[in-house]
């Protein structure tokens, strides 16, 4: 199964159940990607951040290879783009500088929203 998790709420008690999702997902064999938008862009500087609470989770996604990328409109918007851009996180957005659902269920992508 293909899994889109597309987190737009920038509140780290949402965020933390993207983050376990998507390890345990990708621990059963499922192909997940994590797309951030809206608020949960602006998560981003914080979680770089070694002593953030949620830091070794991030970084676990990331080495997982499970984050797709940032919203490129939203994170311009809310000022991260340049922080996220030199953590080496793609800016990603098809659809007027936001990923598009579309292209995910297109390709066979189950989406689920947070």
């Amino acid at each position: 199964m293909k899994t889109a998790l597309f987190v737009f709420n920038g509140d780290p008690m949402c965020f933390i159940h993207v983050l376990l999702n998507a390890l345990d997902m990708h621990a059963g064999g499922h192909e997940v990607r994590i797309v951030m938008e809206g608020a949960s862009v602006a998560l981003t500087p914080a979680l770089l951040k070694p002593e953030h609470p949620l830091s070794k989770l991030f970084v676990k996604v990331r080495e997982a290879g499970l984050l797709e990328g940032a919203c490129k409109a939203c994170s311009v918007k809310l000022g991260v783009a340049s922080e996220i851009e030199a953590a080496g996180i793609a800016l990603i957005g098809d659809m007027s500088g936001h990923p598009a659902m579309r292209t995910y269920m297109d390709a066979g992508w189950q989406v689920i929203t947070f």
